[in-house]
């Protein structure tokens, strides 16, 4: 009797922690990198680059599809725009010019933008399947003597699962997906040659 009682008690327990497990929030730290290759139109001249935040929250969804605390993503402000910081002076270096956070007059300028990050629950045609609905939205702002070229680009990704994803898929999803869209932004060449005039 006692022994049906404990193990009774054990399943319990193993249930409660996979529940607990399963509507744990995530707190994401996301190293997104482009890997393409960027065209050298520069020649040394020193670019201010500054990466911001458009979003307006940090919250960018929740794994449960629902509004329910417990399972929010967030991905926060003072971890993600010092990457993209990053990302954005490497790609002004790869391009040729001297990348600085000093403005100064007169100096062209490039503005990183993280516009919006979300992750949603979509609708999977298969049966006992979920889907996972992520978009990321970069601007880039380039000015240069009066010249202002915005650019903005969108990566999107689905994702099906048997499982809810766990913090480490999840993080991987979101630097895939951002890495692709800092991709984009940095392809465009419509950037460097206004950069460069």
């Amino acid at each position: 009797m006692l022994r049906r009682h404990f193990v009774t008690l054990s399943g319990a327990l193993l249930a409660s922690v996979w529940l607990a497990g399963c509507a744990s929030p995530h707190y994401l730290q996301l190293s997104p990198e482009r890997s393409t290759q960027v065209a050298s139109v520069g020649q040394g001249q020193a670019i201010t680059v500054v990466a911001q935040d458009g979003r307006g929250s940090e919250v960018i969804g929740s794994r449960a599809g629902g509004g329910m605390s417990t399972a929010q993503i967030t991905v926060n402000s003072h971890e993600i725009i010092p990457r993209l910081q990053q990302e954005a002076e490497r790609a002004v270096e790869d391009m040729g010019f001297t990348a600085t956070r000093e403005a100064a007059e007169g100096r062209p300028s490039l503005t990183l933008e993280l516009a919006s990050l979300s992750y949603r629950q979509g609708n999977s045609d298969q049966p006992l399947i979920d889907e996972a609905q992520l978009e990321g939205v970069l601007r880039a702002i380039a000015r240069n003597d009066g010249t202002t070229y915005t650019g903005t680009y969108t990566s999107r990704r689905s994702q099906e699962y048997a499982f809810k994803p766990d913090k480490d898929t999840n993080t991987r999803m979101l630097n895939d997906l951002l890495s692709d869209a800092l991709n984009r932004a940095f392809s465009d060449p419509d950037l460097g040659q206004l950069l460069a005039r």
